[in-house]
């Protein structure tokens, strides 16, 4: 009994926070309400059925391939560096610090950072000098823009992630690798590599989840104008500018739906192993 009274505060707060939200959003999701009446109506499937067939709630799943496209090459960069850093090299805690740093930063203030950047006559501009592309106004090039922000952003985190499990392989591996004159490129593959195998794993599931749920970046820096609309921000504004609190539950549930199934298929097919260092 005594264990379960040190997980009651934490399971409280699960239940509460979490559990219970939930349960509430699939409740409103059958219903229709504006979020300030008293009375809601029960409307079945109806939202739900919304969702999938009116092009305006599906359609900016698309501006997700974006973020998603961008997100390995956001894994790539780390990995990169991650492997780099882990060797000696010289000011080697410098340039840890340099790339983790971004990843403390607000969201909103990264948003408002890169808005001035991209701004036309920016820093971006001067920088380039001549004819520039509208990089927020154009739509053909505005989303590049955002994913490419967003790369800058979130790179530390997966920086942090691939760098701690490199270091937490045994030294004594790299030395013998090295006595049997592997390159740094043999001891990534047959020693890095398989290393870290899991924490790439949950970069991806990372990526997936992050990039079908951005909202931050374009909410702050376009307002989804310029076809850069999400499928978080179209919840969003479904919720809170045309009070449709049910259709914009619906919305959510699909979305946790979907998050759930691709993280269950991409566990299907990249399980867990018990790593083996060749």
């Amino acid at each position: 009994m005594k264990p379960w009274l040190y997980l009651a505060p934490a399971l409280a707060l699960v239940v509460i926070f979490t559990y219970v939200p939930v349960a509430n959003m699939i409740y409103y999701s059958f219903h229709q309400w504006d979020g300030l009446r008293p009375v809601m109506t029960p409307v079945g499937w109806d939202n739900y059925v919304r969702v999938f067939t009116d092009e305006r709630y599906w359609r900016v799943f698309l501006n997700s391939l974006y973020y998603f496209v961008a997100s390995f090459a956001q894994i790539g960069i780390a990995l990169y560096f991650a492997t780099v850093l882990s060797f000696k090299t010289r000011f080697r805690n410098l340039f840890k610090g340099i790339l983790f740093f971004p990843y403390l930063l607000n969201g909103v203030a990264v948003g408002f950072v890169f808005l001035y950047f991209f701004q036309p006559g920016g820093t971006l501009d001067t920088i380039l000098g001549g004819h520039t592309p509208l990089w927020l106004g154009d739509p053909d090039i505005a989303n590049f823009s955002l994913a490419g922000t967003s790369v800058w952003r979130f790179t530390g985190l997966n920086f942090v992630l691939f760098l701690g499990a490199i270091q937490s392989i045994p030294g004594e591996i790299y030395e013998a690798a090295e006595i049997d004159g592997a390159t740094r490129w043999h001891q990534f593959r047959h020693i890095i590599a398989p290393g870290i195998r899991r924490i790439i794993s949950l970069s991806f599931i990372l990526a997936i989840s992050g990039s079908l749920a951005v909202f931050e970046i374009p909410f702050i820096m376009t307002g989804g104008a310029n076809d850069t609309r999400t499928f978080v921000i179209q919840a969003y504004d479904t919720a809170f500018q045309f009070r449709q609190i049910g259709l914009a539950s619906a919305m959510a549930v699909v979305l946790l739906l979907i998050v759930l199934a691709l993280t269950w298929l991409q566990r299907l097919l990249l399980p867990d192993e018990e790593v083996t260092l060749s």
